[in-house]
């Protein structure tokens, strides 16, 4: 199928026998054009269905209004609400933004990367991908001039803005809500330990442990578990051990935890009475789940619109700031049944 050509200022200019300068003009409402000529340009330019390149247009003017995102994964409701709240903000100020997918693959990141740079756009927004390896690329985005701001998964040794959630503390919470519930045989579902984020949930787990003088037991940790696929996979391997768990975090993601729940619910044990359970993201099905899942919300849209902000604060100086900000949101235990098992 071939496409139509899109009409170009060129197009106008040709069917009326006009410098491609005065159309511009008119197009942009200049008074140098008289209305006369002005009114037959914007009739010739509805009846060819002429649309502005507004990238171009601000190529020309030295800048360009758009925004690059560069997430793990689109389908999952945490990073979606993130692009949302960034969309919000953005949307008020006419920017426009492109969206890209990792796919959890750090050769696709840095693909993304690059072609962000080339499209020239004003901010690139990131969250690594799993396999994060080296901070190469975002580094040359700031050489380029580029602003760059990082939330969750964040390369921690670049210095840029970031916006973060205290993961730390939420896992610390959720593992004690889970040992105040009666449990204390605890597995840990982790990610990636390459990526900052996840060491830091890994030690809250610990940290909850510790403070209740219960026993760490690596058998019971299980790393690289953050789909649902990879959340049975898990599940499977703990609940067949001699002495399996009797809750399991996920601290990875609420579809690991949705796995977890697939596994118990196969074999016949009840959850929460023979397995406490609790995510991490807030996904929109955990509410719906049988039973609903503890999680934790991490406020992904705030994280949105904190994002956008960072970025038009520094903009109004003109220049990449040197002075680095970091946000924290604070992210809150959602209890739901799945982990109740003093209610029973």
């Amino acid at each position: 199928m071939i496409l139509p050509k899109r009409t170009t200022i060129y197009d106008i200019a040709k069917k009326l026998n006009l410098n491609a300068s005065s159309v511009s003009r008119a197009l942009a409402n200049n008074s140098n054009v008289s209305e006369a000529t002005r009114d037959l340009i914007l009739k010739t330019a509805k009846e060819l269905n002429y649309k502005p390149n507004r990238i171009a247009s601000n190529l020309r003017k030295g800048q360009n209004q758009t925004i690059g995102i560069v997430v793990p994964r689109i389908n999952q409701n945490y990073f979606s609400n993130v692009i949302a709240g960034i969309e919000e903000i953005t949307y008020q100020k006419r920017y426009n933004i492109i969206i890209c997918q990792s796919n959890e693959s750090y050769q696709k990141e840095v693909e993304c990367i690059n072609t962000l740079v080339n499209q020239q756009v004003s901010c690139i927004v990131i969250s690594t991908s799993a396999d994060f390896a080296k901070d190469d690329h975002l580094q040359a985005v700031l050489d380029q001039g580029i602003h760059l701001v990082q939330f969750d998964r964040v390369a921690p040794n670049l210095d840029t803005h970031k916006v973060l959630n205290d993961t730390q503390e939420a896992s610390m919470e959720a593992v004690s809500h889970l040992i105040n519930q009666g449990y204390h045989r605890i597995a840990l579902l982790e990610g990636p330990q390459n990526l900052s984020i996840f060491r830091e949930r890994k030690a809250g787990y610990l940290e909850a442990l510790r403070k209740y003088n219960l026993p760490i037991n690596e058998d019971l940790m299980i790393e690289n578990a953050w789909t649902k696929e990879l959340g049975e996979k898990a599940t499977e391997m703990l609940l067949d051990l001699p002495n399996p768990p009797d809750a399991i975090f996920a601290s990875t993601s609420d579809f690991a935890a949705l796995g977890v729940l697939t596994v118990a619910q196969k074999r016949n044990i009840k959850v929460p009475q023979q397995l406490g359970i609790c995510g991490y993201a807030n996904e929109s099905f955990t509410e719906i789940t049988n039973p609903p899942l503890t999680t934790i919300d991490q406020f992904s849209n705030k994280m949105g619109k904190a994002i956008a902000n960072l970025y038009f604060e520094e903009i109004k100086n003109k220049q990449i700031s040197t002075s680095r900000k970091i946000v924290n949101i604070k992210p809150e235990l959602i209890i739901r049944a799945s982990s109740q098992k003093n209610k029973i």
